[in-house]
């Protein structure tokens, strides 16, 4: 959905608990345009969904936000492995395809990199797929934990290297 920069854009979002972290969501009447980073300040949120909304209007509310909570829920629980619910992600056409193949990475495997850039038809640009994936604005339900380096090395995640362990391990455990 594309916003032009005169138009106020009303945001809603809230704060998911999950053991000790808390992450912030947002989303728009769309579907959801952010899932954050453990602890991270509401301002890490503004700044990163302002670029793509640059006249939010931010509403916090906990009612719009509680399906997209409950399904982190149940990932969580795991009691699910898939996220239904809308997304609104904006991105490039290149960004939308490497998302669009991240959510084709099965729960609890892994992929690297490289791997995304053949699936999408570019294997000469992993470092743009790296680009792309950390500009991810929904974690965990754009899985992009799932990607590692080769040879499995953990490499760099948004929500920091404890998160992406923890993600996988989750998943791991659950798809046995």
């Amino acid at each position: 959905m594309k916003h032009r920069d005169d138009q106020a854009t009303p945001l809603y979002w809230s704060l998911f608990e999950q053991g000790e972290w808390k992450l912030h969501l947002a989303a728009a009447t769309s579907g959801l345009v952010y899932v954050g980073s453990p602890d991270a300040p509401f301002e890490e949120m503004a700044r990163t969904v302002g670029k793509r909304f640059p006249r939010a209007v931010w509403t916090r509310d906990d009612e719009r936000l509680r399906p997209y909570a409950a399904e982190l829920a149940a990932y969580f629980g795991g009691t699910s492995h898939d996220f239904a619910l809308p997304h609104d992600l904006g991105g490039t056409p290149f960004q939308r395809a490497v998302w669009e193949a991240l959510c084709g990475v099965p729960y609890g495997e892994t992929l690297s990199y490289s791997d995304i850039a053949a699936r999408i038809g570019r294997p000469a640009s992993v470092r743009a797929v790296g680009t792309a994936i950390g500009a991810n604005p929904v974690l965990i339900a754009v899985p992009c934990h799932r990607i590692v380096g080769k040879g499995g090395a953990l490499t760099g995640y948004r929500g920091g290297l404890a998160m992406k362990t923890r993600l996988l391990d989750l998943e791991r455990r659950a798809a046995r």
